[in-house]
């Protein structure tokens, strides 16, 4: 399917600045771009890469439409970046065709079973009683939607998906291959050297408009659910403990650990392989850096980082060897202060 520039800027809008008949093949990064693609720039600090992309136009912000221009054809718009994730949008939809829906034969979908219309089931993909699946989803092969579970329209279950009994996912969500919604929390009481196992009864609740990534695990809750509001995006590898909340447009990254029953709240981030420690509650705003260990609530928005910075190994031995002896050097120090302001107050008096 032939794109022009032009026939871009009429389905996304921004400014059009140069002939809108280019020819538009790929979309590229700036630095490996070349004739017939179209990349983007995201900021003026960024101005030296619009003197050496191959791209056949960008998309500029205002500051660097001049410099754009002069190169060749461009779309200039407020948000670059934002306009690329678009772009990125409307041309997958206008050149990877969906196939017309269809019920796989060799899918197991029981009779008690509710379908919508324009429904995609796969291979091997089973559906279980009382299980509603929404218009326009698709269930990709070897994926299970368990006795009773949800599945909201346009919802996107890649193969190998696991939706256990009871739970529901809500409209426009993503969910990739291998991730696991509704596996048992992880919840033991102990008894005698041995451990009893806590049946999980809840479930888990995921709202509109949510990703999350491969192999993600989010356990149901034991008797509340665990839930995850719009818009959350949950990448690869993430584990969601029980009866954990995650507020509406949160995001976090790869290898993510949230112990049972924290609260995170609205449009936090928390970056990669960072753990966030059960019963702790995260207000809306707080961004966690990665590899931080959050070991204690969170009231107020900001930035927050606990992390302990690599260094070659015989040093970081030595720091970490300090860090021990701290708690005894604070007191010596203090002994130290205390005997001073003694001496002090000695020296002062008439």
């Amino acid at each position: 399917m032939s794109t022009t520039l032009g026939d871009i800027v009429d389905a996304l809008g921004g400014t059009l600045v140069g002939p809108g008949d280019a020819e538009i093949l790929r979309l590229a990064p700036v630095g490996s771009a070349s004739a017939g693609d179209l990349t983007f720039v995201s900021h003026a600090r960024y101005a030296s890469q619009l003197a050496t992309t191959g791209a056949v136009a960008v998309i500029v912000p205002p500051a660097l439409q001049a410099q754009a221009a002069a190169r060749g054809p461009c779309v200039v718009t407020d948000d670059p970046y934002l306009y690329f994730a678009r772009l990125t949008q409307w041309w997958r939809r206008a050149h990877e065709q969906r196939p017309a829906a269809q019920l796989d034969p060799l899918a197991s979908v029981h009779p008690s079973a509710t379908i919508g219309d324009d429904v995609d089931v796969g291979p091997f993909a089973v559906i279980g009683a009382g299980a509603h699946v929404g218009r326009g989803a698709r269930v990709g092969p070897h994926t299970v939607v368990g006795a009773g579970a949800r599945v909201g329209e346009a919802t996107w279950l890649h193969p190998r998906v696991v939706v256990g009994e009871r739970c529901v996912v809500g409209a426009r969500c993503v969910i990739h291959s291998g991730a696991v919604i509704g596996a048992d929390g992880f919840g033991f009481a102990p008894h005698q050297g041995a451990w009893v196992k806590i049946e999980q009864l809840g479930s888990v609740r995921i709202g509109d408009d949510v990703e999350i990534g491969a192999n993600t695990c989010i356990d149901r809750g034991a008797l509340d659910d665990t839930v995850i509001e719009d818009g959350v995006k949950l990448d690869n590898l993430i584990q969601i403990g029980h009866n954990v909340r995650v507020g509406a447009h949160s995001a976090m990254a790869g290898c993510v650990g949230v112990a049972g029953s924290a609260v995170i709240g609205a449009h936090c981030t928390v970056g990669g392989g960072a753990v966030v420690l059960g019963h702790l509650t995260l207000a809306d705003g707080v961004n966690i850096s990665a590899a931080s260990v959050v070991t204690r609530s969170i009231g107020r928005p900001g930035h927050y980082t606990g992390m302990f910075p690599i260094d070659d190994n015989a040093t970081w031995e030595k720091n970490a060897a300090s860090l021990k002896q701290l708690n005894r050097l604070r007191e010596r120090l203090k002994a130290v202060e205390q005997a001073i302001e003694k001496a002090s107050e000695k020296n002062t008096k008439p």
